[in-house]
């Protein structure tokens, strides 16, 4: 009788979408994470590291369980920062950052869990070799980033929380799809990432951003995050607006100067932005998608104050406001 419950527990693991977790009791939880392992993590978390989920510890109200974050979030996230300022009792010890994570600050903190992305297999092999518990996550689209919101409730035994943030992102994004709903012509968008003629592809939340924005990505075609392209493929689309990475090596001057953007209707028109350096695999998915959308069509956003709007957001979502967040910003 046990062997076939066991058998039936895996048929069940082997199905279940990605990063969901399977109540085994009330305090243990499998995991089938994005790399497709399966993990047993015994909840509420006590001494977590998140090396890539940072912004969700502020959003659910965790700092009493994360024991240590990713370098990256201290120097680099303009959120965390204006934390660590305000708060400097809430400084953790920081481990790296995804890509070059250090395994030795990671052994010494003794985690119950860490939360990393599903960048580096390897690194995340090394530590479960060393009994270090591991889940990557890597979500794909709105959908699965409410899943992972839902699964850091479970972890941390904030399941409430967890659901009321989500239902703040929702309630922001039907400003915008409310505005954007009756348009007949919509614009065409192009996101750039890393290099000029790497596309944000039909993968991804920011192709999700998009359709919200009631705008349409030409380079969706391919299930992808990113892409290169052709510069004549791209002047092909002659998209209406372009947005470029947020933590791209180049500017909005690098496309609009450039003679091969010449005949682009975006650029023609100086309708190039560089996004705010703000993480997508955040609450603040939501004020990106506004950003974007006002700047898209900025006919229907006439009497949107944004500041206001994602100064509240904030306050509610992160516990800080927007403007004290804006001086840490670069």
């Amino acid at each position: 009788m046990a062997l076939r419950l066991i058998k039936i527990l895996y048929l069940i693991l082997a199905i279940i979408p990605i990063v969901y977790p399977v109540y085994l009791n009330a305090d243990t939880i499998f995991i089938k994470d994005k790399l497709g392992r399966q993990v047993k993590v015994k909840t509420p978390l006590k001494r977590a590291v998140i090396v890539i989920t940072y912004e969700l510890i502020p959003a659910l109200g965790v700092w009493n369980q994360v024991v240590g974050i990713s370098r990256w979030a201290e120097k680099e996230c303009d959120l965390i920062k204006a934390i660590f300022n305000k708060y400097p009792y809430l400084k953790k010890p920081t481990v790296g950052t995804g890509t070059d994570m250090n395994i030795e600050a990671i052994l010494k903190l003794n985690p119950d869990l860490v939360i990393t992305w599903a960048y580096s297999p390897e690194t995340i092999k090394f530590l479960e070799e060393r009994s270090i518990k591991t889940i990557a996550i890597w979500p794909e689209n709105l959908k699965e980033f409410y899943g992972v919101v839902r699964l850091h409730g479970k972890l941390f035994g904030k399941e409430k929380r967890a659901e009321q943030v989500i239902k703040e992102i929702i309630s922001m994004l039907k400003i915008i799809r409310d505005r954007v709903k009756n348009i007949s012509h919509k614009k065409i968008v192009l996101y750039l990432s890393g290099r000029q003629t790497r596309v944000g592809g039909g993968k991804g939340i920011m192709n999700d951003m998009i359709k919200i924005c009631g705008a349409i990505n030409p380079a969706s075609n391919i299930k992808k995050d990113t892409y290169d392209v052709s510069m004549e493929k791209i002047i092909k689309w002659n998209p209406d607006c372009i947005f470029i990475w947020g933590y791209a090596g180049y500017s909005e001057t690098d496309i609009l100067k450039n003679p091969q953007w010449k005949y682009i209707k975006a650029v023609k028109n100086k309708k190039v932005y560089k996004v705010p350096k703000w993480s997508t695999w955040s609450p603040r998915i939501a004020p990106i998608a506004l950003w974007m959308a006002i700047r898209i069509y900025p006919e229907k956003f006439k009497n949107i104050n944004f500041k206001k709007i994602v100064n509240s957001y904030y306050k509610t979502v992160f516990g800080i406001s927007y403007e004290e967040v804006l001086r840490y910003a670069k």
